[in-house]
């Protein structure tokens, strides 16, 4: 045999080797996006193996939060500093900013003082019916955070994790449904479903927008006794999933019902039996005939998943920025988002 021949024979099995052992290797290491139920959790996750500075620009909502001691290391994260010392810009490894305050004008970007290669991250919680002026940040940031799953730093609002002992008992239910809201909209199509649904189903109304606000304190004692909750989002994007399903609906024991994205980015979140979607009926009246003809042994099918899931919330935005450290190696810090509008509203 010709000796390229047999040399070309020999590097083509090396590399057959090399790419049986990149994918061997891939599937044994952890992931650390993996979207299943208790993913997102930092413990137990990839750690940083240096210590990496985090500034955080601005608080969001301009609620501070105490950042005395080693805050990651209560989250299960090593090697993770978190600050707000603007006099750091030129030492940290990453600087994060908060999109509302952007966006209302309550904060500037640093983009004089910006140090060469330092990476920034975008983050925001809203959807993007109720976020404005992205397009004056074109090429700035490198990584962006966000309740969407192909986010650089994924941060749900909640999520199922395993359960550790017995689940309690579901709360006793003698009321149909209940729905809380705020912002009141009649074009919105959480109001319109609603309208129509609640001429055939009796749906109790808590919020500000019924002149029933409920103290934090009260919301979920107030809810429990309800068999359904409209966790109906307030614009339905790609991910928007909120509080409203992982607090006001699974955290009070209710059912929820839900109006957001597809079945299907509810089904990455939650078993396909725990929650009602309104796209699965045809009508209001087909959905309130669902609700109320449903009997106890089928209602608390709803609840089977609370033998070995509970739920985790997240809140707290120092946990959510010492995830930030968490995902850093995997990051690229030559990518930049030149069309962050683009990529948001997609």
């Amino acid at each position: 045999m010709p000796t390229y021949r047999l040399f070309s024979h020999q590097a083509m099995a090396v590399m057959a080797l090399l790419i049986a052992l990149w994918l061997l290797i891939s599937h044994l290491l952890p992931s650390s996006r993996v979207w299943g139920t208790g993913t997102w959790s930092l413990s137990g996750a990839f750690q940083p193996s240096s210590k990496l500075t985090v500034l955080i620009w601005h608080w969001p909502f301009n609620k501070s939060l105490p950042l005395d001691g080693d805050v990651c290391a209560h989250y299960g994260v090593v090697n993770c500093w978190l600050s707000t010392n603007h006099s750091l810009l030129s030492q940290a490894d990453i600087v994060v900013f908060h999109h509302h305050e952007l966006q209302n004008g309550a904060v500037r970007l640093p983009l004089a003082h910006r140090p060469l290669r330092q990476p920034w991250v975008w983050t925001n919680l809203e959807s993007p019916s109720n976020t404005h002026g992205l397009s004056r940040y074109h090429n700035i940031f490198n990584w962006v955070m966000t309740y969407r799953r192909d986010s650089d730093i994924f941060v749900p609002y909640g999520e199922l994790v395993p359960r550790h002992g017995p689940a309690p008992p579901v709360p006793t239910k003698n009321r149909m449904a209940a729905w809380v809201i705020s912002n009141y909209q009649r074009t919105q199509k959480r109001v319109v479903l609603y309208n129509q649904l609640s001429k055939h189903l009796q749906v109790d109304v808590f919020g500000r927008a019924n002149k029933k606000p409920l103290c934090p304190d009260c919301l979920l004692p107030t809810l429990a006794p309800y068999r359904f909750y409209l966790a109906f989002e307030n614009s339905q994007h790609r991910d928007y999933i909120t509080e409203k399903l992982w607090r006001n609906a699974l955290g009070a024991g209710v059912v929820p019902v839900v109006l957001g994205p597809p079945r299907s980015t509810y089904e990455a979140f939650l078993p396909a039996d725990s929650f009602v979607h309104v796209d699965d009926f045809s009508s209001a009246q087909e959905l309130a005939t669902f609700l109320k003809s449903m009997n106890a042994s089928r209602y608390q099918r709803f609840f089977v998943w609370r033998e070995r899931l509970a739920v985790r919330l997240y809140s707290d935005w120092r946990e959510r920025f010492c995830g930030i450290c968490v995902r850093y190696p995997h990051l690229s810090q030559d990518q930049i988002y030149r069309d962050l509008e683009a990529w948001f509203k997609s």
